[in-house]
């Protein structure tokens, strides 16, 4: 008979130990907790991250995880013996796996990024399985300190006080101060500490004590080491994805954004995708900007909504007539780098500095909502809709408040992806705006870094041609912009349905769209 099982053959139900022990234990369920629900937390934020699709992401994640962790609290009926052993060995592994997870994730994007998905499941899979095994091992060995009638309720108290503060640390301190790998790896730390407390708690009953203080020793320095050398795997692994080498790497709550310099000058991307590029950002800032703002002839008030890196109104502060523009971009972290890093600065000349621009940080559709103001001209600057948190963005719903806030004689212009590489969705997004009764004019522009890109101005009058643009422009001129909306015919209109906010069939047919070109 086990000591764990006299014990409690001969006190049932009753408290045995100390109380400092019961507390202690009860102390490691939070952080496990916590360290469990990170883990969940971080393999889904890369997985969006890597992989777009936001919501497609954290679905399997979760469920992926949940299914994981059930299977080890099965598993767990079969530890019978030496429980604060196991406990202890399944802590030290939940500590190398989990706590190394968001380096080993980054580095596989990097290094074999076609098993990226393998490794990504076999990771989570793994993980959910030994925290499944942690809850239902510690109230075991708690039924010798806690009575029973008490027992679910405090473990499971602690459980999701845990997941509680975790949930809330997550987007708000760890990833923003710390970055995904260091975060990981702290939190590693934690099961490791877990694995030594136990380790200390129970030594009079545990068998090999020097091997489990020697692999908890070793496990605490391999993830001391990793955190030491956190900064190196992040470079080691987005200097082989970027290929140029990195001058700036941070992440928000939002994004991860990262600035590389190489050849062709600097380039930005917003995880894992391109922004702009140096080199040809002129062509694609010019489309978008001035078949709006020189149609109009004296837009005087301007919004722009996304466009945090400032070039889009660097173009626009060359019209002399513009009074106030309105930058509302959600993510400060990009406003605040181009307008005081000075070489990005300059590449926007200056233009977040002008006191021309008023910024502000808020979501883009929910700003809309607020706003009284209207504007001659709105330009929407979003990244592509690889997620429904950004396809949001491109439904009727929000067309329908662009239309309330766009004067009668104004314009608004959209980026729309490729319509040569996602033909169905460029189209889509035609039909959306045109579903909520504004005018459509789509064209297109060639963007080297890009390829054909699109765009589509909405208005409430038609188009028309302007009669000149500003004289400092190195793609644009009035000669060619009509080529602008001409439309070969592996290009041209097909049909497409309308993207609401209770279906988003945009985010899916985009991903289609493009999933092709990354097949191939």
């Amino acid at each position: 008979m086990s000591p764990d099982t006299r014990a409690a053959a001969a006190h049932p139900g009753t408290s045995t130990a100390p109380r400092p022990v019961e507390i202690a234990l009860l102390a490691s369920v939070f952080v496990v907790a916590a360290c469990g629900l990170l883990y969940e937390l971080a393999a889904g934020t890369l997985a969006s991250y890597l992989l777009g699709d936001s919501v497609l992401q954290f679905s399997t994640i979760i469920g992926s995880y949940l299914f994981a962790m059930g299977l080890g609290s099965y598993l767990s009926r079969f530890f019978e013996r030496q429980l604060p052993a196991h406990f202890l060995r399944i802590e030290l592994l939940v500590a190398l796996a989990g706590g190394m997870l968001p380096a080993l994730l980054f580095l596989a994007n990097a290094y074999v990024p076609g098993a990226f998905r393998f490794v990504l499941y076999t990771l989570v899979l793994f993980v959910g399985m030994l925290v499944g095994l942690e809850i239902p091992l510690v109230m075991r060995i708690l039924r010798r300190h806690v009575a029973l009638r008490e027992l679910v309720s405090q473990v499971l108290t602690f459980d999701y006080l845990g997941a509680l503060a975790v949930s809330l640390a997550f987007p708000l301190l760890l990833v923003p101060q710390l970055g995904l790998v260091r975060t990981g790896l702290l939190f590693g730390l934690l099961n490791a500490g877990v694995a030594l407390w136990t380790l200390w708690m129970f030594r009079h009953e545990l068998r090999h004590l020097r091997a489990h203080a020697l692999a908890g020793l070793l496990t605490c320095a391999a993830l001391g080491a990793a955190m030491f050398g956190a900064e190196r795997i992040s470079t080691l692994a987005e200097d082989r994805f970027y290929q140029d080498p990195i001058v700036y790497a941070a992440s928000s709550p939002y994004q991860r954004i990262v600035v590389t310099h190489g050849r062709s000058g600097y380039r930005l991307f917003l995880n894992g995708n391109l922004q702009f590029a140096q080199q040809d950002e002129y062509r694609y800032h010019e489309a978008l900007v001035h078949p709006a703002m020189a149609a109009h002839g004296a837009p005087r008030r301007v919004a722009v909504l996304g466009g945090g890196d400032g070039m889009a109104v660097r173009e626009i502060l060359k019209y002399p007539s513009v009074q106030e523009v309105v930058l509302v971009e959600l993510d400060p972290h990009m406003t605040q780098l181009f307008s005081t890093h000075e070489a990005l600065a300059a590449l926007n000349r200056y233009a977040l500095r002008s006191p021309t621009v008023k910024i502000i940080h808020a979501d883009a559709f929910q700003w809309l909502q607020n706003t009284q103001q209207m504007f001659d001209v709105i330009v929407v600057d979003f990244p592509d809709p690889t997620n429904f948190a950004i396809g949001k963005l491109y439904t009727n719903s929000f067309y329908a408040l662009l239309d309330q806030r766009l004067a009668a004689s104004g314009y608004a212009v959209i980026q729309t992806t490729s319509p040569l590489v996602a033909r169905q969705s460029f189209w889509t997004v035609v039909q959306t705006v045109q579903s909520v009764g504004l005018r459509a004019a789509p064209y297109h522009a060639h963007v080297p870094s890009f390829g054909e890109w699109g765009f589509i101005l909405a208005s409430h009058r038609p188009w028309r041609l302007p009669e000149a643009l500003p004289p400092d422009l190195r793609f644009l001129s009035v000669a060619t912009l009509p080529l602008l909306f001409d439309f070969p015919l592996d290009m041209a209109r097909v049909p497409a349905e309308v993207n609401r906010l209770s279906n988003q069939v945009l985010v899916t047919r985009y991903e289609q769209e493009w999933g092709k070109v990354a097949a191939h």
